[in-house]
């Protein structure tokens, strides 16, 4: 059987009240998505309300001008689809699939931390021992989980995200809710990263996390190997 995996994406397609336009970062979708297909894994993409996936703007260039595997994405009908109708978080269980996939974007500062669903499909993926794995903001989706005894899931854990530096850089230390480095050191997470746009990832147990659009290849790579493909 096939190696299935439950990518869950943002719904969020504004930053909070502003006007400012946010979503899916469209290489921490693209690189992973199709490194894990190209090693022969079944990816079923899920959002926490289901429907189209937005795609932060910004992710996406001129033609010829963006990664790969994003050029790959606009031409390919069927993962098109997928983004075109992703499933409704909450409709899916956990047992399902293989291990969590969690890219990045802006968007997921607004909906993973609250949402249910990822709050629940996180928590059992955790409990099951399986794998999660996040780039950039994608790790906005660890932050309310919870283990069995009640601690928060990063407690004690190696773990990585978008840095405080990174997000001052962009200019949007102001306008997320939270900084997400910041608040996984709250709870308890031992934060690791590296320089500022340079490709960051980490692996501990069951958490593999990394830092920013660059690093979207190394998680995938990373998840790739602990689940014994051959990328």
């Amino acid at each position: 059987m096939k190696t299935r995996i439950l990518m869950i994406v943002t719904s969020s397609n504004r930053m909070g009240h502003t006007d400012k336009p946010t979503g899916l970062w469209a290489e921490e979708l693209a690189v992973p998505y199709y490194a894990l297909v190209d090693a022969g894994a079944s990816v079923v993409i899920a959002s926490t309300a289901g429907g189209k996936a937005p795609i932060d703007p910004g992710s996406v260039k001129a033609w010829g001008t963006n990664h790969p595997a994003v050029e790959r994405m606009l031409t390919d009908p069927a993962l098109q689809a997928m983004i075109e109708n992703t499933r409704p978080v909450l409709e899916l269980k956990v047992e399902d699939f293989d291990a969590v996939f969690l890219p990045g974007g802006h968007g997921t500062m607004w909906d993973l931390p609250t949402d249910r669903g990822v709050k629940a499909a996180v928590e059992s993926a955790y409990g099951q021992g399986k794998f999660i794995a996040s780039v950039c903001h994608g790790a906005a989706g660890l932050v309310s989980a919870v283990r069995g005894d009640g601690q928060p899931m990063v407690l004690g854990h190696r773990v990585n995200s978008f840095t405080d530096a990174e997000e001052r850089e962009v200019g949007l230390a102001g306008v997320v809710p939270f900084m997400l480095e910041s608040r996984l050191r709250e709870l308890g997470g031992v934060f690791e990263g590296g320089d500022n746009w340079q490709a960051f990832a980490i692996r501990d147990g069951q958490l593999i996390t990394g830092q920013n659009p660059q690093s979207s290849e190394k998680v995938a790579d990373m998840l790739i190997g602990a689940l014994g493909m051959k990328a």
